[in-house]
């Protein structure tokens, strides 16, 4: 291809991209919105020309997550810019700076692989500022002579950005609105759909239809209930969140079984209530720390806290509400009641 001077050059390679959305790339949002193919919508990492750049023109950088990609770009539209796609496995900025691979050694690595030195006469990178967890600006440049900016938040105010490359505060500020949480939930559907279908199910044939419906009503908590309403259930860990939800689910439950079998020793109505306390809530706790690496309400340290001081909780809680099905199971069964 020809370079910038107009001279033939093969060792860099600029592949072309415009700033338009086309239906081919709607589809491809909205599988993956449904979580279909889950690590499939990616594109090539490298370098992208968008429009007609020239050698001061900026660069941004990229995960190479269709989503970002076509968010950053669709939002440059109009504007002669280089696009420095890293490799961060189709997953996006936010996600991919926690997992560390929209990091410091895939930018330096991806600069040289690029060859961006002969590309731009200037030394600037713009990152996206939910990037910055995973990248050591001082670091870049020291290994890459490249001065990294973090942009704003949102791809949208970019335009305005690149006037003064100073971000407002209303630029810097995280939104996650209800909209944001609920496109999560189909997501987390299509992964725990077909075993909720299964546990329904199966419950459903040995008679338990009350079992049933608890399993199904907790599932949805976790996956719908509680990604809607996040941020006015109070406490701050998710999983806690998560118990809160899951308790005032199981609570109706737990009074069924205990108002519904007044002709039962007041013990085993208690038992069978207990049984909902114990083994929906971290079930619900458990499937709301999905969502962390979905939101920006976390750290990286915060989610690693919030499973090892979590996680063996719900596991001791279901697995005791387990056993206690199993033991009230036979002593039905062998007539002990």
């Amino acid at each position: 291809m020809k370079n910038l001077s107009g001279t033939i050059t093969k060792e860099i390679d600029i592949k072309s991209t415009s700033g338009d959305i086309t239906f081919a790339n709607r589809m491809d949002h909205f599988m993956a919105r449904l979580g279909v193919n889950r690590n499939g919508h990616l594109i090539a990492p490298g370098l992208y020309a968008l429009g007609k750049p020239a050698k001061d023109s900026p660069v941004f950088a990229s995960a190479n997550y269709t989503l970002s990609f076509d968010a950053l770009r669709s939002a440059l539209s109009g504007i002669d810019a280089y696009i420095l796609v890293l490799d961060t496995r189709g997953i996006n900025v936010w996600c991919a700076a926690g997992k560390g691979t929209f990091g410091t050694d895939e930018i330096v690595r991806r600069i040289e692989t690029v060859k961006l030195h002969d590309v731009v006469s200037h030394r600037i990178l713009i990152v996206p500022q939910l990037g910055a967890t995973g990248v050591s600006a001082q670091e870049v440049r020291a290994r890459s002579g490249f001065k990294l900016e973090f942009g704003p938040v949102r791809a949208s105010d970019l335009p305005e950005y690149l006037k003064t490359h100073q971000a407002t505060e209303e630029m810097r500020r995280v939104r996650f609105t209800l909209l944001d949480r609920i496109v999560l939930i189909p997501v987390e559907m299509n992964y725990i759909l077909i075993p909720m279908l299964i546990v329904s199910v199966i419950l459903s044939l040995v008679g338990s239809y009350t079992a049933a419906a608890a399993a199904i009503t907790v599932i949805l908590s976790g996956v719908v209930l509680f990604p809607i309403l996040l941020p006015w259930i109070p406490t701050t860990d998710f999983s806690t969140k998560g118990f809160i939800i899951g308790g005032l689910m199981a609570l109706s439950f737990a009074m069924n079984a205990f108002y519904g079998m007044m002709s039962e020793a007041l013990w085993l109505r208690s038992g069978w209530a207990l049984t909902y306390m114990l083994t929906m809530p971290p079930v619900t706790a458990f499937l709301a720390l999905n969502f962390t690496g979905s939101t920006t309400f976390t750290s990286v340290i915060g989610v690693k806290r919030e499973i090892f001081t979590y996680v063996p909780k719900m596991a001791w809680m279901f697995g005791i509400g387990i056993i206690l099905v199993i033991v009230l199971s036979l002593l039905k069964i062998s007539g002990g009641m």
